[in-house]
């Protein structure tokens, strides 16, 4: 078989997304939705990068428990409404979260700055 090439190959970074996965030590991060406190026991931060942007951090899904003992899923959206930067006035704790994330994530190839007056 004849096998000729020429050119050098590129990889063009579309949209990806990469989801990290966060134990957190029982009892360290209560979070409290409509006036009800939860104990996070797991953080899960998608990131993402389109267009071979730098990555954000989009959203977190924390694994908690209430008081009763139930089981629950947060979902806390990252982003603002337009998607162009940090949602205003999320809790420092939460950007705590993404940090540890990310550092864990960096084998992936993740490089994060936590948003600016954080």
């Amino acid at each position: 078989m004849d096998l000729s090439a020429i050119g050098e190959p590129v990889i063009v970074q579309e949209d990806t997304q990469v989801h990290v996965g966060v134990h957190l030590r029982e009892g360290t991060l209560t979070l409290t939705q409509n006036g009800r406190d939860f104990e996070a026991h797991h953080a899960l931060v998608e990131f993402a990068s389109v267009d071979a942007r730098p990555w954000m951090a989009e959203k977190v899904k924390f694994s908690a428990k209430a008081a009763d003992g139930k089981s629950v899923v947060l979902v806390v959206d990252l982003l603002n409404d337009a998607c162009d930067g940090p949602r205003a006035g999320l809790p420092v704790a939460m950007w705590k979260v993404v940090a540890l994330a990310a550092t864990s994530a960096g084998d992936v190839g993740i490089t994060y700055q936590a948003p600016r007056g954080v």
